[in-house]
């Protein structure tokens, strides 16, 4: 049974008010802690939807970043699939240091997070972090970011604050996801410059005709932002769970395709059970892979259940 647990908690709730609101962790129901991206939202839904037919009763706790980390200390959140690094490293590696919880996967290959151009404004040669502060009055000294707080901005604040790439007189405007987006597209369409936090996978790489900086130093990250997202489960849910630690360490997707769920579910607004039932049904080859020697919760393989569900 897939049970869906909607919080309204804000980024400041603690983890004790989380143990007073949201249903208590136990080894008979699966966790999820979820905030709100798109993308990481499709992702728990398509495990929902692989792991509910085989008898595991899941949960999914919307819920913010930082409360997340809380859950899992606390023992309320036993997965997360959406641990970014190198940009939560300060949320996520005290925790592992501590043992609270695992790496079991990176479940992204090519995620990248750094500043972004338009292509037009790319191919006139600014190519770099180096070439920003030259063309200064280009960008009227402002770089857009995604909201105060985030890894994105503490990175950009700190190199204003240290002068990085000639940055110290630059502006930050922090608004929004949907704010930050459309001043990219606006000024596209205009054909005027922007720099903006840039990352893939997202449906901005399929819509939005832009290019990614270089940087070599490496400001959001080795080799130019290069990201792990990685699946985070509670060490002690993992040690108590052998066989979804297996199906977790499996389940995967490329940039590419998680590019295709946030478009589909974020920006076109379709029904989040509808696109994850469309790729699962799309990929029956990746799915019998993610399943490969997991078995349901009676101790059968799994592969067979999910197969008989297939539309073919």
């Amino acid at each position: 049974m897939n049970t869906r647990l909607r919080l309204s908690v804000s980024a400041a709730l603690t983890a004790s008010a989380l143990v007073a609101t949201a249903a208590q962790g136990d080894d008979q129901t699966l966790d999820f802690g979820v905030p709100a991206w798109p993308g990481i939202t499709v992702k728990t839904e398509i495990a929902e939807q692989l792991l509910n037919p085989l008898g595991y009763e899941t949960r999914t706790q919307e819920i913010g970043l930082q409360v997340i980390y809380q859950g899992m200390e606390s023992g309320d959140i036993d997965v997360f699939l959406g641990a970014w690094l190198p940009a939560q490293r300060e949320m996520f590696t005290p925790r592992k240091e501590s043992g609270v919880l695992i790496d079991v996967a990176n479940n992204v290959d090519g995620a990248q997070m750094t500043l972004a151009v338009p292509a037009d404004v790319y191919n006139s040669g600014i190519q770099s972090f180096a070439d920003l502060d030259e063309h200064r009055d280009q960008f009227n000294g402002r770089i857009y970011g995604f909201g105060a707080g985030s890894a994105a901005s503490e990175i950009l604040n700190e190199a204003i604050d240290s002068d990085a790439w000639g940055l110290g007189d630059w502006n930050l405007v922090d608004t929004s996801e949907v704010a930050m987006l459309s001043a990219a597209r606006d000024a596209i369409s205009r054909e005027e410059a922007i720099v903006w936090v840039g990352w893939t996978p997202h449906w901005m790489n399929l819509e939005l005709p832009m290019r990614y900086l270089d940087d070599p130093d490496n400001l959001f990250g080795e080799n130019n932002g290069e990201s792990d997202v990685l699946t985070l489960l509670r060490t002690d849910y993992a040690e108590a769970n052998p066989n979804l630690t297996i199906f977790f360490e499996q389940f995967s997707f490329t940039a590419d395709e998680q590019s295709w769920m946030i478009q589909a579910f974020g920006q076109e607004e379709r029904a989040l059970s509808e696109v994850a039932t469309q790729w699962i049904n799309e990929h029956p080859e990746r799915i019998e892979a993610m399943l490969a020697d997991v078995m349901t919760s009676d101790g059968d393989p799994a592969w067979p259940i999910i197969e008989a569900q297939l539309e073919r």
